[in-house]
This record gives structure tokens, C-alpha cells and sequence, in this order.
């Protein structure tokens, strides 16, 4: 800029929910959480949604190795505390397709936002559609708990690190509003992506589970951690279909049934 500032610009297309995931960030910037400042839009441009940021480079991806999930968890915890309410913003609805369990189409799966695919018509992987059937139906059953704001792509590869310290969180148009559990078991199955080129195990996972409680300072019930699982899963099973869709396994059924058991599902 003529003042000397870098910014980013932001161009996609334009959705409804981008001025709530606008509100987000711009809230937890104010609350001194380590992301960019908003400093204009969306505003329509061309048929997409452009947006500016304060330009905050460097930092590095953060591996998975040792004590790094509750580095992970422990920030998204923080990042959950300091959020506004979903009242307190504008609409967050609907949420992506990968974190839409709650979605109102026909079918297991909503319609991917990458792709022009119809997954539910799709006849490979068919043991997912089943998957994705009897996780939502458990998942549903959260619907009058209390929502919150969170991060639906908590992946490794949109954090960026100082040594073990963070340094900035990225992708606010991934903002989210669920209920608390399904924010937990969400990030749960993908910390890892970017540091490594795979999702969550089911140990890793249930240590995400584990050091998020911890970083809470307070113990989930049986029903909160199984919603975990359960949100955990749909992610999984949505990406393992999508990813049949070029003929690549992206979830074997041996860990699907333990993670539905986890589920309760």
C-alpha cells in the first residue's frame, strides 16, 4: 500500500456466510488471537467476494511428532474461549460441505464444494453412504445443545509456528458454528494434514480428544466425547467418498468401524 502496509486480497466465490466468517476473525483479532487483521469486504467483485487482510508472513508448519497435539489442541481451545457467541455475529449457515452434517439436501453428503460430483450418486465406496447415514443420525441428536464458533478446517497445513510458539492461524473463510464436541472431533481427524500427508490415526485422534479436554480444564461426558468421534468420522467419510470419486482409499473399514464404536453410532 502507498502507507508502507502489506495486505492480501482475497478473491472467491461469493457466499452469504463470508461476513460471518469476517465477524470471526475480526473478533479474535481485537481479542489479541494470533490471525490477520480484516481490513475490508467481502464486497462483490466480478461475481466473487473480495476481501482484505493485514499480511502476516513466516512461521513454519508445526509436526506431529511428540507433544504437538496438545500444542494444536490447546490452541484451538483458546481460539473456541475467545470466539464471539453465533448471536453475537452475522450467520455462519451454512456451514462447508466437509463439516455439513447438519446439511438439508437428499442423500448422505452434501454436494462437494470442489467439484462438480454428485456423491450420493456415485457407486463407489458404497459402505461410506452407510457410514455417513448412521453418524449424522447420531450427530442429529445434538441439535438443541449449545453452539459456539470454531475452526472447521483445523488442519496443520493453515497454522503456522514459532518453534513450538503459534505465530498466525489462516483460512477464516472455514469458519464454523456447532456445537463444542463436534469443533473438538472435527479437528480431531485432520490436525495432521499438511504436516503429513494423511489424516488423524485413531490414537492421535483420541489424544486431540484428550488434550483438548485437558487444555479446557474440565472433563467431557461419555455422550460429548462420543459426538466427538461421531463429527470426527463424518469429516473422514466425506473426504474417503469424494476421494473415490478418483479411485483412492482414503479410509479403511477396519478403522471406520472402530471409530463408529467410539461414536456410539
Amino acid at each position: 500500500m502507498r502507507d508502507g502496509r502489506e495486505v492480501v486480497v482475497k478473491v472467491r466465490p461469493a457466499a452469504g456466510r463470508l461476513a460471518g466468517c469476517t465477524d470471526v476473525q475480526r473478533a479474535l483479532w481485537e481479542a489479541g488471537f494470533l490471525c490477520p487483521r480484516p481490513l475490508a469486504g467481502p464486497v462483490p467483485l466480478g461475481g466473487y467476494a473480495a476481501s482484505a487482510e493485514s499480511f502476516r508472513p513466516g512461521g513454519d508448519v508445526l509436526g506431529v511428532a511428540d507433544k504437538a497435539v496438545e500444542r494444536y489442541a490447546g490452541l484451538l481451545e483458546l481460539l473456541v474461549r475467545l470466539a464471539p457467541a453465533p448471536r453475537a455475529i452475522r450467520s455462519l449457515a451454512p456451514n462447508p460441505p466437509w463439516v455439513a452434517w447438519d446439511h438439508e439436501y437428499g442423500g448422505a453428503w452434501p454436494p462437494p464444494d470442489d467439484r462438480d460430483a454428485d456423491l450420493n450418486a456415485h457407486s463407489g465406496a458404497v459402505w461410506l453412504d452407510e457410514i455417513g447415514h448412521r453418524v449424522t443420525r447420531r450427530l442429529r441428536q445434538l441439535r438443541g445443545s449449545e453452539y459456539v464458533v470454531g475452526h472447521g478446517d483445523w488442519e496443520a497445513q493453515n497454522l503456522r509456528w514459532h518453534g513450538e510458539e503459534p505465530w498466525a492461524v489462516h483460512d477464516w473463510d472455514s469458519a464454523v458454528s456447532a456445537p463444542e464436541p463436534v469443533i473438538v472431533g472435527l479437528a480431531a481427524s485432520v490436525w495432521p494434514c499438511g504436516a503429513e500427508p494423511r489424516a488423524a490415526s485413531v490414537s492421535e485422534s483420541e489424544a486431540f480428544i484428550g488434550a483438548y479436554q485437558h487444555a479446557a480444564r474440565r472433563p467431557a461426558g461419555a455422550g460429548e466425547i462420543q459426538a466427538s468421534w461421531a463429527a470426527g468420522l463424518w469429516v473422514y467419510a466425506f473426504n474417503a467418498k469424494k476421494a473415490s470419486l478418483d479411485g483412492v482409499s482414503w479410509l479403511e473399514p477396519g478403522e471406520a468401524a472402530e471409530r463408529l464404536r467410539r461414536a456410539g453410532a
